[in-house]
């Protein structure tokens, strides 16, 4: 069986709410950059670069759940 701790961020609503960002987050990244009056061109590139937004957000947590857990199995405090 396979362990991802990611399945374990936000109390297991990690997985959906990553789906569910990968899917809008650029759209509405777009949108907000074509209505702020940036050309189409420049509004997709930022749309494009929000995707990798999300994939480290996740590792950053991911990091600080395991340090936060190495802190209590540590013998010599």
């Amino acid at each position: 069986m396979l362990d991802d701790g990611a399945a374990d961020l936000f109390g297991g609503f990690w997985p959906f709410m990553r789906r569910f960002l990968f899917m809008f987050l650029p759209l509405w990244v777009f949108l907000i950059g074509y209505t702020a009056g940036l050309h189409v061109i420049l509004a997709s590139i930022l749309a494009g670069s929000s995707i990798s937004v999300v994939a480290i957000f996740e590792k950053y947590k991911l990091k600080q759940e395991s340090e936060e857990g190495l802190d209590g199995n540590n013998l010599i405090k």
